[in-house]
């Protein structure tokens, strides 16, 4: 495979961007990874190998350039990334923040950016993209499905945070403008997504245009996805990638 950094121009500056692909001169279809709240870093880089390794362009944009090039990663004893609620009070605050000066606004800026970026590339396919997006991205990956609807036709969230909100941008306001298909894994414990609003979430989805799937993993806590994490449930985990690239297959293929 061929992968390497590039900087994507956008109206803030320089995004550094991960962009993993087949060898094969292609062209591949394109498939956007939403970090998430802990930044790009190498267990990201290596769940894009693994899409890329299935044939599609991947692509990991680092979200936070504007504050430099953030990647926390705090593990504990057993070598573990520790889960955000377990850290120390004073880390905890410095990665709120770092969230918090990062607004949905510049967020949707960056992806405007992005798109025209990878449908120049020759060995990205042209046509509708796929994304699959954790915890903030998860919600990323909702708000791009609405905001661009002929672009992310394939989108896959695992463990999106607050996807129903009160705020006036929460994703669930548009859903009848998403397009194409839905894969979203849930955790049962996941106190920022709880059972109760993943039923609100999809009685909203039975009426919008969406293919939706989505699987509730019980026993599980939010951040079960993610492989360094210390609450990774693995069998999960690995249950939700076969519907995954089952969805990037059926509208990315064509």
């Amino acid at each position: 495979m061929t992968e390497k950094f590039v900087n994507v121009p956008t109206k803030d500056g320089l995004m550094k961007t991960y962009i993993v692909h087949p060898d094969a001169a292609g062209p591949h279809p394109a498939v956007v990874l939403f970090m998430d709240i802990w930044g790009v870093r190498e267990e990201l880089q290596s769940i894009a190998r693994r899409i890329a390794a299935k044939g599609y362009y991947a692509v990991l944009p680092n979200l936070y350039y504007r504050q430099g090039d953030i990647a926390n990663v705090f593990r504990n004893d057993e070598g573990r990334m520790i889960s955000l609620h377990k850290l120390d009070k004073k880390l905890e605050t410095i990665v709120h923040e770092q969230r918090r000066n990062l607004s949905n606004s510049m967020i949707m800026s960056d992806i405007v950016d992005l798109i025209p970026f990878i449908d120049k590339q020759r060995v990205a396919k042209d046509g509708p993209m796929g994304s699959i997006g954790w915890c903030m991205g998860g919600w990323i990956g909702l708000k791009a499905a609405v905001e661009f609807p002929e672009k992310f036709q394939a989108t896959a969230t695992l463990h999106a945070t607050k996807p129903i909100s009160d705020q006036k941008d929460s994703p669930h306001l548009q859903f009848n403008k998403m397009r194409g298909g839905l894969y979203s894994g849930w955790a049962e414990g996941d106190h920022l997504s709880p059972p109760s609003m993943v039923l609100e979430l999809e009685a909203l989805l039975a009426s919008s245009p969406v293919d939706y799937l989505g699987k509730m993993h019980m026993g599980t806590e939010h951040g079960y996805a993610l492989p360094d994490r210390d609450i990774y449930a693995e069998k999960a985990a690995e249950q939700d990638w076969p519907s995954i690239f089952d969805l990037y297959q059926r509208y990315l293929s064509n």
